[in-house]
This record gives structure tokens, C-alpha cells and sequence, in this order.
């Protein structure tokens, strides 16, 4: 049975066993009770994933095209394939799940929010992304990768970047390298006032990350309180437990 690239859905397909191997390997390191693979293509990663013992497999692809080629390769694969963009799908299971998948470039960014909103149910998340995105969600304070995407990350997910995928990894190569990274759950998120507060805070100060907090900042505090030394950094200065601190003190929120 044949398939179709499709360019919309920014499809670039994993052929690269070893990559495959790599990722089955980070996920036999935990155990897992259920897993959800999202976007599993022509099903490179799904043929690895589907010998991890689970209790429980599901898998969000939103090309009825590849559901049918999967069902037609993994017979196995029956009612366990949702067939749905994952970025408006429901949560899958009730109970806590891991999150695996060779992430479409156009929407991985998206991925990360969703599974920050399903956050109390998603311990791990294992996932391909464009390596400069990997390395945004990844990166440290004080850099110019440092931004809106690891901050919301970070807080609530220990992010480590496992590993760099070439493009001869995928059909069709992609223009991009991508890389491999894995989430998992802190046991301890930080205090903050509420979590609206704290992305709100967060955004706003990197929409204007080139200057001093006081600036973007300034309706939200009172001036004494911009007397404070930490309003004289810039956004990529500031931890995420800063952040989650600032929301406390907040005023005014729009």
C-alpha cells in the first residue's frame, strides 16, 4: 500500500532505524503506563514504540491517508488510532500518559502549550523538534535562545536536549537539522500568584526583550516597585522562579 507526502502538513517522515532505536531506548528507561505517539507518519517510530510494554497505546495522526496505511502495516493498530489534529483533540486517556513523536515542524511549538495545559496528567514527553526550536525550548538565562518557550517550559518540565537528528534522517530531507528532547515533570512547580499571571508576565516582558523590564512591565507595578533592581534587567536575565516570584507583586493585570 502506497502514500502520499503531503507539504501542508509539514510531513517529513523518519527512516532512520537508529534514530528510532535511540528514542525506544529513552523510553524503556521509565516505565510506562500508557503512551501516545502524535503524528506517526508512515509509523518508523510506531513499529519501535509498539514493543514497549505498555498498558495502553494510542496514536493521534490527522491524515486519513496514513491512518489507513497504518492500520493496512500495523494491524495491531486497531482502535488505537485517532485520527484528529492532535492541537484540537481531547486528552486521550483519564489517567497520567507519556507523549512521544516525530513532531510536524509547523505545529511542534503548539505541541509544547497543549502539553503544558495537560501538564498534571503528562509526566514525560519525548519529542523530534527543528533543532533551533529544541534549542530555544532548552536553552538557558543569559542567551539569545532564552525566550518565551523556555521559560513556560522550564517551570513546570526539567528539559534536557538528548540528541541531533541530520536530515538524511527523513524522507523527504528536510532544510533543517532537528533534535531530539525529553520532558519530565517536575515534582515541585513553582509558587506563583496563578498560572494566568505568570504566562501573561512572562510574554509580555519578552515583547519587548531588547529593553529594560520597567518598560514592557510598567503597567503591572507600581513605580516604587519599579525601583526595584530587577526591573533595570531584560527578559532573558531572569530565571523562571523570578518570574513565578513577580506574580505576586503584580498589579492591574489586563
Amino acid at each position: 500500500m502506497q502514500y502520499t507526502l503531503k507539504k501542508s502538513l509539514g510531513q517529513h517522515f523518519l527512516t532512520d532505524k537508529t534514530v528510532c532505536e535511540r528514542i525506544q531506548g529513552v523510553l524503556l528507561q521509565n516505565p510506562i503506563e500508557r503512551l501516545v505517539e502524535v503524528g506517526p507518519g508512515a509509523g518508523a517510530l510506531t513499529e519501535y514504540i509498539l514493543n514497549i510494554p505498555t498498558q495502553s497505546f494510542k496514536a493521534i495522526e490527522l491524515d486519513t491517508e496514513k491512518v489507513n496505511y497504518l492500520l493496512y502495516t500495523f494491524p495491531e493498530l486497531q482502535g488505537k488510532l485517532i485520527n484528529e489534529d492532535f492541537l484540537e483533540t481531547q486528552i486521550p486517556f483519564e489517567e497520567s500518559f507519556t507523549l512521544v513523536g516525530n513532531f510536524p515542524y509547523n505545529i511542534s511549538t503548539q505541541i509544547v502549550f497543549k502539553v503544558l495545559d495537560w501538564k498534571t496528567q503528562v509526566p514525560m514527553m519525548v519529542g523530534m523538534f527543528q533543532k533551533e526550536v529544541g534549542e530555544r525550548i532548552a536553552a538557558k538565562p543569559h542567551s539569545k535562545s532564552y525566550g518565551i518557550l523556555s521559560v513556560l517550559a522550564q517551570a513546570f518540565y526539567d528539559v534536557t536536549y538528548l540528541f541531533d537528528v541530520p536530515p538524511s534522517a527523513f524522507n523527504p530531507p528536510p532544510k533543517v537539522d532537528s533534535g531530539v528532547l525529553m520532558f519530565k515533570r517536575k515534582e515541585n512547580f513553582p509558587a506563583m500568584a496563578s498560572e494566568k499571571s505568570f504566562y501573561h508576565i512572562v510574554k509580555m516582558a519578552f515583547g519587548q526583550r531588547r529593553k529594560m523590564l520597567r518598560n514592557p512591565l510598567k503597567p503591572y507595578f507600581t513605580t516604587a516597585q519599579l525601583e526595584d533592581p530587577i526591573f533595570t534587567k531584560r527578559a532573558e536575565n531572569l530565571t523562571y522562579e523570578d518570574y513565578a516570584a513577580l506574580t505576586f507583586k503584580m498589579h492591574n493585570e489586563k
